[in-house]
Parts: structure tokens; C-alpha cells; sequence
């Protein structure tokens, strides 16, 4: 067993524990590369995100969080890569398109931090570069219920799955001034629109 396989184990029994909700799994391709573009709540997210979807989920993360002791060393056991945030940072690029090329899946934070309210932020172009440069599917995911997690995520915790979407179906029409953020924009719109299913 791998530590992603332990760690994931570990996580997904406590959020069973806490009244976990996961919709629309199925929409996970079951192979090929893949995006996916999650809203950005709290530290939680990656988490809870991975734990829920049957492939295993490489994370780009902020360079910062490598910098701590023990811990650092473990995310990337666990398979994430350090991002400068603010700046294009080239190794984080190359690293998330030699991911997408071996048909693996690749976990985004589009709006490039922590959202302080709970609503979602515009999302960055970066995700449609990559998109792009790799042909890969997008899948907006929504993970609800992590601000707070340990005091207010009882029974609140759950994570929709999105309709794929393909390079060809996010194509910008003509005479579009900025093509990579009226994507950005679209892909974000169907990650607003995900909602619980009673």
C-alpha cells in the first residue's frame, strides 16, 4: 500500500464519520488526462477532493507549504508539486503537463487562493494554458462544507463532480479579445453552478 492509498483510506473513513456526501463521481473519466478545477475554501480542500474520486489526484500546491518541516516532504510523497504563486513559474508548468502526458490527473485551485468569504473567485488563465498545451479534459469539481471543517463540517461536508469538458467545447468564439480568460470564465461558471442533488 502506497501513502496516498493510506492517507486516502485514513481521511475517507473520518469524513464518512462526518456525514460525507460525493455526487456525480461517474464523471470522472476513467482514463486519459485530466484537469480538474476546484473551488478553494480552506487547507482542507485537497483532501477532501482526492478522497472522494477513484483516481489518484496530483496537486500543484504554494511553494511556502514545502517549506515546513516533515511536512513538506510528505506532500510530495503524496504526489504534490510547489507553484510560485504571483509569477509564471515554468517548473510548476512543466511539471503539471509531464502529468498530463502520462494520462494522469492533474488538481487545480483556479482561483489561485483561499476564497475569505466562501464564494467563488474569478478563476486564473493559467488552467486554460495547460488545457491547451495538453489536450486534457476539464471537470469543474465543488467541494462544499470545509471552512470550519472540524467545528461546523458535521454533516455539511460533500463534493460535485461536473459534466466534462472537452478543448473543443471550450473553444472562445470569434473575436473574443482575451480567448484564455472568457474560458476561464466559462469553466468557472459550470463549477458555480454545481449544487447538492437532494
Amino acid at each position: 500500500m502506497t501513502l496516498y492509498e493510506f492517507a486516502k483510506g485514513m481521511f475517507s473513513f473520518q469524513f464518512k464519520l462526518m456525514g460525507w456526501n460525493i455526487q456525480g463521481v461517474e464523471n470522472i473519466p476513467a482514463e486519459g488526462p485530466v484537469i480538474l478545477a476546484i473551488n478553494h475554501q480552506s487547507i482542507w480542500d485537497p483532501l477532501v477532493a482526492a478522497s472522494s474520486l477513484p483516481r489518484k489526484v496530483y496537486f500543484m500546491a504554494k511553494e511556502e507549504l514545502f517549506s515546513i518541516p516533515v511536512l513538506g516532504k510528505v506532500f510530495s510523497k503524496l504526489g504534490a508539486f510547489p507553484v510560485k504563486r504571483g509569477q509564471g513559474d515554468m517548473n510548476a508548468i512543466r511539471q503539471s503537463l509531464a502529468i498530463l502526458k502520462e494520462g494522469s490527473v492533474l488538481g487545480l485551485f483556479p482561483e489561485g487562493t483561499r476564497s475569505k468569504n466562501g464564494e467563488i473567485q474569478k478563476g486564473l488563465p493559467g488552467m486554460v494554458l495547460l488545457m491547451e498545451k495538453s489536450k486534457a479534459t476539464v471537470v469543474p469539481v465543488k467541494v462544499y462544507g470545509t471552512r470550519k471543517l472540524l467545528t461546523k463540517g458535521w454533516g455539511n461536508i460533500a463534493v460535485v463532480v461536473g459534466k466534462p469538458m472537452t478543448p473543443e467545447m471550450l473553444k472562445a468564439p470569434d473575436g473574443v479579445e482575451n480567448r484564455r480568460e472568457w474560458i476561464a470564465d466559462r469553466i468557472m461558471q459550470a463549477m458555480h453552478e454545481l449544487s447538492i442533488a437532494k
